[in-house]
């Protein structure tokens, strides 16, 4: 069976990383996920069941989901269960119920991918192998394909082996990580409120081979603010008084951001990404945008930064007599793991024949990651979670064009989440 599924994990993610979809999108891919979850058995909630629309940041609109709906069907989705994702609430939650008394365990596993042209040069695995992404500008280089793969590895081992778990297992696969934009709806939606154990995986980020960390802490709180000023357009030369002008508005704003102080209290980071404003050089900008992100070493470090930046871009629009909107497209909380949780894992890693080594905690720190605002809602309602990082071999970094895994990595991750449920329901 081992040598099975793991061809057939292997198989699934490089059925992914040919069709990559981005946040909100993940239709295909949902589709696929969904049917095999059902032919395993677990029980199914999909889209608007498990995901509050009011609280999806950053998603795409009705037209770019339309379109993408019909390029799914065309590249192979799920003809049962496609319609079920097509206005873009791609979530899913699949629940193995034993029966049995127990905990309930709940595993997240993201399914989006990222806006980078995937690389064609010969010595790419991917490209090599055929599995190279089809879609220009859309690519799986963060790994999220593998994650997908590694849910569906975990649900095969519970369904072929269901003999000694008891309770509850909940497989959560979640729509826009990239962004920080997903999984608040599904928390605000409930989907974890009966969960005593949670855990979320990574694969890569810095940890070799054959490592494990039981505990990835360090995770900064964070917000992504898309900005526009709108101002009047006037001719540059004939009537510059009667402009209002949207650029400099913008220009101003992106120069005092920076200039936002740092926290006493914790670490902090700033960036704004993008600035795009005006429409030739004889004309008065009436437009301006910017993509801006704050970060903070605890959420509330990050609320404080974030406001600081709204009173800079309200006061810029003052300045040139500019309106201006802010939607935040993207948001993620600060969250410490559980440490009698990772300690389980820990332990489960450490007799594990697949993993050279096991880290219980790394402190140190990282980006932003939207899996704690299940952790939060887990443990504020008296649960316990953490996050794991299962180390692999990279061919380039992550948010890279060569990014790639080594896929020997994918079938141990599943075995040894499959053995941290199994001691849960000892220890229960």
């Amino acid at each position: 069976m081992t040598e099975a599924l793991t061809n057939q994990m292997i198989e699934w993610r490089r059925d992914f990383h040919r069709f990559p979809e981005t946040g909100f999108l993940e239709m295909r891919t949902a589709s696929i996920v969904a049917s095999i979850l059902d032919e395993l058995g677990f029980e199914l909630e999909m889209g608007l069941d498990v995901m509050d629309p009011a609280y999806c940041m950053g998603k795409p609109n009705d037209e770019e989901t339309k379109e993408h709906y019909e390029w799914a069907i065309e590249n192979g989705a799920h003809p049962k269960y496609v319609d079920r994702f097509s206005e873009g609430y791609t979530g899913i939650v699949a629940t193995w119920d034993t029966k049995k008394a127990g905990p309930t365990t709940a595993f997240r596993f993201d399914m989006d991918a990222l806006p980078i042209d995937e690389s064609a040069d010969a010595d790419h695995f991917p490209q090599q192998k055929g599995f190279k992404s089809t879609q220009p500008y859309t690519m799986h280089a963060c790994g999220h394909d593998a994650h997908t793969s590694m849910g569906l590895g975990l649900a095969t081992l519970i369904a072929e082996n269901p003999d000694e778990l008891t309770g509850k297992i909940k497989i959560i696969f979640q729509p826009a990580e990239e962004g920080t934009r997903g999984a608040k709806s599904m928390a605000e939606k409930g989907v974890v409120d009966d969960v005593n154990y949670f855990i979320a995986t990574h694969i890569g980020v810095g940890v070799p081979q054959d490592h494990i960390v039981a505990a990835k802490n360090g995770f900064l709180a964070t917000s992504k603010l898309d900005v526009t000023f709108k101002g009047v357009s006037s001719h540059a030369g004939g009537k510059p008084e009667e402009g209002k002008n949207a650029l400099l508005a913008a220009a101003s704003a992106a120069l005092n951001i920076y200039a936002t102080p740092r926290h006493s209290e914790g670490a902090t980071r700033i960036n704004v990404g993008e600035f795009h404003a005006g429409t030739g050089r004889n004309i008065i900008a009436d437009t301006a945008t910017l993509k801006v992100e704050t970060r903070g070493e605890v959420s509330s470090i990050n609320e404080e930064v974030k406001q600081h930046v709204k009173s800079v871009i309200a006061g810029a629009a003052a300045m040139y007599q500019v309106d201006y909107e802010i939607e935040t497209v993207g948001e993620a909380l600060s969250s410490n793991c559980s440490e009698e949780l990772a300690a389980i894992v820990h332990q489960c890693a450490e007799q594990s024949p697949y993993f050279e080594k096991s880290i219980l905690i790394d402190d140190s720190a990282a980006g932003s990651e939207d899996a704690t605002y299940f952790m939060d809602r887990v443990k504020d309602k008296g649960g316990q979670a953490t996050y794991c990082a299962f180390g692999t071999d990279l061919a380039a970094g992550h948010h890279n064009e060569k990014f790639d895994i080594n896929e020997r990595t994918l079938y141990p991750t599943s075995a040894l989440l499959y053995e941290t449920i199994v001691a849960l329901a000892k220890q229960s």
